[in-house]
């Protein structure tokens, strides 16, 4: 018998799933609170414990994980122009699994070097010019990047021209560095590819250690990869299925966890409405976006602010004192579990809700009504996401809602919010184990088996 273990080291809880490859389908899950305090290891043993107890001891011919534990990668992205590369930039990062903390365009001034400084990101990622355009700015840049007195790695990707003396710069003073190509080699046309495999790299060589997985790494089939970048597989492998068209198409997912919201959506994005004059960069038909405020632990104080706690105590006709006092526990306890039917528990899912349609909102294009010489104009900006046909819910607070549907609905268009491109009447799906990360996976050594168990396991919900 062929079993695969896979372990996804998350930011509030490790969670284990068994998979038995000859019936393909998942044979046991179990979850443990993640120890980033003291060693993942300890939270590993608890999971696989729960997971013994389930489905007894097996061998195992396929041990793989991935993590977010701590909140995953930090990364800063520094591009030229605010529309053109620092997207560009932030496209490659998110795609790789990384948390953009912020984007710098233009020149560095001495300002924003402190902000970095004081960020203290993990990654670096420097672009700007396309290939044998600006180099000045670009070279400035490095100089900026190389006083600042941190350890980080930089990844460049950006005019293939000034590569050589960026790099210099950056590595006599010290940086870690990885050239790539440029993220935008001609005006227009993206290439993240490489700039997203070069944040995959830094994360196996130098993140795994620091969130104290090493030990566990050699335990692994193969490499610890980001969880986002797992579901982000995951969610690509269910869309487009094993190359033939037994994927279910396009879809968006939106995974709602204790540090972030992230949204990944698998569709062209095309105008839907006439008319339309396109601002900015295509899009990418997969499409990752990570919300790093919007956790409903590690940052449900700046969620809880989002949302306004006035208008959750009155909405849930509930008294401040009782919401300020339930968001304050979680922040100091992230492991605290609001019970069924209680204040708290409806406090957690109208923050899941709220999550869910500020999350979708930032990640979905929108539209504006201009006027030129010749009349009205819409100008659509970013992926239009009014026909996208399903929409997948994922993350602990959605699926051990009380009502994971109305959770969901707040990715739906609202018509007064007419400037939003969010699905207007897509079905709802539920990731009911929290199989996507795993089945990314699974899906690098057996695409097929993960896509049949991820159509048998992730279920439509009635509404």
């Amino acid at each position: 018998m062929k079993y695969y273990l896979t372990v996804d080291f998350g930011s509030t809880y490790t969670k284990m799933c068994a998979v038995d490859a000859h019936e393909k389908k998942v044979i046991g899950t179990a979850k443990a609170f993640t120890t980033i305090q003291t060693d993942v290891r300890e939270g590993f043993d608890a999971a696989f414990a729960e997971l013994e107890a389930s489905v007894g001891r097996l061998e195992y011919s396929q041990k793989l994980a991935c993590s977010s534990a701590g909140g995953g990668l930090k990364m800063i992205a520094v591009g030229l122009v605010p529309d053109l590369t620092a997207k560009a930039a932030r496209m490659a990062a998110s795609s790789a699994g990384a948390k953009v903390t912020d984007t710098f365009s233009y020149e560095l001034s001495a300002h924003e070097q402190e902000e970095i400084q004081r960020a203290a990101p993990d990654i670096l990622l420097l672009c700007g010019g396309t290939d044998g355009g600006n180099r000045e700015v670009i070279i400035h840049n490095a100089r900026k990047i190389a006083e600042i007195e941190r350890d980080f790695s930089v990844i460049y990707a950006g005019n293939k021209s000034a590569a050589d003396d960026a790099q210099g710069i950056l590595r006599k003073a010290g940086k870690n560095v990885i050239v790539c190509k440029n993220v935008m080699p001609v005006f227009n046309v993206l290439d993240i590819a490489p700039a997203k495999n070069a944040i995959r790299t830094l994360f196996i060589e130098r993140i795994v250690e620091a969130k104290g997985l090493s030990r566990i790494q050699k335990e692994m089939t193969a490499e610890i990869i980001p969880t986002p970048l797992a579901v982000f597989e995951g969610a690509e492998l269910l869309s487009k299925g094993c190359g033939g068209s037994d994927g279910i198409g396009g879809l968006m997912a939106v995974d709602v966890g204790g540090a972030t919201t992230d949204v990944y959506t698998m569709f062209d994005g095309k105008p839907s409405l006439p008319n339309v004059v396109i601002k900015g960069l295509p899009e990418p038909f997969a499409k990752r976006s990570v919300e790093g405020d919007l956790g409903l632990r590690y940052n449900i104080d700046s969620l809880a602010e989002s949302a306004s706690v006035e208008r959750i105590a009155c909405d849930l006709q509930a008294s401040e004192d009782a919401v300020s006092a339930w968001i304050s526990a979680c922040k100091k306890t992230p492991g605290a579990i609001s019970q069924i039917g209680s204040l708290d528990r409806n406090i957690d899912e109208y923050l899941t809700r709220h999550a869910v349609k500020i999350a979708v909102e930032r990640h979905c294009g929108t539209v504006e009504n201009v006027y030129t010489p010749v009349g009205e104009t819409i100008l659509m900006t970013g992926k239009d996401l009014t026909n996208v046909p399903a929409v997948v819910g994922i993350g602990g607070p959605v699926i051990n809602s009380q009502d994971p549907a109305k959770i969901l609905m707040s990715a739906v268009r609202d018509p007064s919010a007419y400037g939003f491109l969010k699905p207007a009447s897509p079905k709802f799906f539920l990731d009911r184990k929290y199989i996507f990360a795993s089945m990314g996976l699974v899906g690098k050594f057996d695409p097929r088996l993960a896509l049949e168990i991820m159509k048998d396991e992730i279920v439509e919900l009635l509404t």
